[in-house]
């Protein structure tokens, strides 16, 4: 029997006073299958649409399997949240949808103003607020969420 060409991540998000985030991303070229080590975290999976097919708590010893092209994002709240991602292509590509490295960064703000229907200014902040590529510290407030830069 062959084996299928894959490649494996392992990550571990710390949570010390506040939340912590892996920023949203998407898998190019591969699917991608979780597998809960540690802890928990809350997850979030959309589809090219944009519609949720996934938004709950993981937990240790979970698996979820998130498509090619299906953003997701992983967000622990009170404790540390272990998996490891196994990828269905040895040469895995993730991109990031927001941070330094996204590929909303790379377009023109004019093109993103026209695109979602908002000002200049605002797609010039969010093209430039946010540098982290991976992961950030996400705290919720009374009237929202916001995370720090």
């Amino acid at each position: 029997m062959e084996l299928m060409p894959s490649s494996k991540e392992k990550f571990l998000m710390f949570v010390n006073s506040q939340e912590a985030m892996m920023m949203p991303h998407w898998n190019l070229n591969a699917h991608s299958i979780m597998y809960a080590i540690r802890g928990q975290a809350h997850v979030q999976v959309v589809d090219h649409s944009g519609r949720t097919v996934f938004d709950g708590e993981m937990r240790e010893g979970q698996v979820l399997t998130v498509p090619q092209n299906f953003a997701v994002v992983k967000r622990s709240d009170q404790q540390s949240f272990e998996w490891v991602s196994f990828k269905t292509n040895d040469n895995a590509m993730i991109s990031p949808l927001a941070g330094r490295t996204s590929a909303l960064r790379a377009m023109p703000a004019e093109v993103l103003a026209n695109a979602f229907r908002i000002s200049v200014e605002d797609a010039k902040r969010i093209k430039f607020e946010r540098q982290e590529t991976t992961l950030t510290s996400h705290r919720s407030t009374r009237s929202g969420s916001w995370a720090e830069a």
